[in-house]
């Protein structure tokens, strides 16, 4: 059968050779942060001192332990929903159902980290040639644009289908916060737990990661059904490119300043700490502020809340927010969690650049999604993205970019 064809969006991040190059760059630099983490020079830009043979990569304890991980969050998936929430409306016109339930197990061991992160990518790209032939059979109404290009690689990469099923098991929702992000907190609790128990107690560094991240992902969890407005649910497919960022990018990348602390204690005093503190809530206010604003004004335009800002009409029926925290800048979400970033960074002091790197990585991708949103939202709202341009004209940080 020839697989169905919808319409076609123009190619992103490189085209199929740039796709094919993210297949092998992503898990190699998620290796090489986990090898320099433990290593004595911990040098993001260098090579490690030594690579690992496959009697250390592979361990059938934590294929186990994943397997079992993936099957409990799963078993939660399933649970009967405390709500269940409808996601964006598709090209054919329907919603697909989504239940709110994710739930919060434990287990996680530092030393077995190599191995699970091994076992997590050959997951991930299994995963995503299932993925990638369930999308051959499904209809085009089912396809995302942005997955439909006709080369394999690049569609294996980027996914195929928008939102690939089994029944009402929706395989890219359940990843998007389950797997990946739960297991982030536990592999950081693991490793504060490590460090007590090498060195009486955790350093005050290292739970002001724990507590910053914590915060982050319950944040997520609390807020669960926001994801379903995000452009991962509602434009890009479930392929490689989020099926590895969503089980193994984002729990053994995300976790990398706990590694850090772990194998390269900082000191810490209470006044850094304190200024430390107050830049994460300075940032956590911004991004939920902005999401929370958003999110109010697309369920209820007339909630009290915001029924006093400022808005444009556009020819879709839909209004853009031109004041609150969406006057300030056009993404301020984004801004947010920049400044939540350089916090997470800091309490791993400046002798290394390593810890960094999620920060670095995080503007990289920011500003990356930032200009496919304003590619996608000038298609959408046409002259009335333009005229919210003009009012609003710094994307991310105000009076710089």
């Amino acid at each position: 059968m020839a697989p169905t064809q919808g319409p076609r969006a123009p190619l992103e991040f490189g085209g199929p050779l740039g796709a094919a190059a993210l297949l092998l760059l992503l898990p190699a630099t998620m290796f090489h942060l986990l090898l320099a983490a433990r290593s004595g020079p911990a040098r993001l830009l260098g090579p490690p001192a030594s690579l690992p043979g496959l009697e250390v990569l592979w361990s059938p304890r934590a294929l186990l332990l994943w397997l079992a991980w993936l099957g409990l969050q799963a078993a939660l998936y399933l649970l009967p929903a405390r709500k269940v929430a409808e996601g964006q409306e598709l090209k054919d016109k329907s919603r697909l159902r989504y239940p709110i339930n994710a739930g919060l197990p434990l287990g996680a061991l530092p030393e077995m980290l190599l191995p699970l992160a091994f076992v997590a990518t050959l997951t991930a790209f299994i995963f995503s040639l299932f993925l990638y032939m369930k999308a051959q059979v499904a209809p085009v109404s089912a396809l995302a644009p942005g997955g439909n290009s006709g080369n394999p690689i690049y569609d294996f990469f980027l996914g195929r289908e928008l939102n690939p099923r089994i029944c009402f098991f929706d395989f890219k929702y359940f990843c998007e916060l389950r797997p990946g992000l739960i297991g982030w907190v536990l592999i950081n609790l693991a490793l504060l737990m490590k460090e007590a128990e090498l060195r009486g107690s955790p350093s005050l560094a290292m739970w002001l990661v724990n507590g910053f991240q914590l915060l982050y992902v319950g944040d997520a969890l609390w807020h669960e059904e926001a994801v379903l407005t995000t452009m991962d649910i509602t434009h890009d497919g479930f392929g490689f490119m989020l099926a590895f960022g969503d089980m193994a990018w984002v729990p053994f990348t995300y976790s990398l300043q706990a590694q850090f602390l772990l194998h390269h204690p900082q000191p810490l005093g209470l006044p850094m700490a304190s200024v430390i503190c107050l830049i994460n809530a300075t940032g956590y206010y911004i991004f939920r502020g902005a999401n929370s604003q958003k999110n109010t004004f697309r369920k209820n335009p007339s909630d009290p809340r915001v029924a006093g800002l400022e808005t444009i009409s556009t020819a879709t029926g839909r209004k853009l927010l031109v004041s609150g925290w969406w006057g300030m800048v056009r993404h301020p979400n984004y801004l947010g969690d920049l400044i939540m970033a350089l916090a997470w960074s800091l309490p791993c002091g400046v002798s290394h650049l390593l810890p960094y790197f999620y920060l670095l990585y995080f503007t990289a991708l920011l500003v990356h999604r930032e200009a496919r949103d304003e590619r996608q939202c000038l298609q959408k709202y046409g002259l009335a993205w333009q005229e919210y341009c003009r009012r609003v004209p710094y994307r991310i940080m105000p009076y710089i970019y």
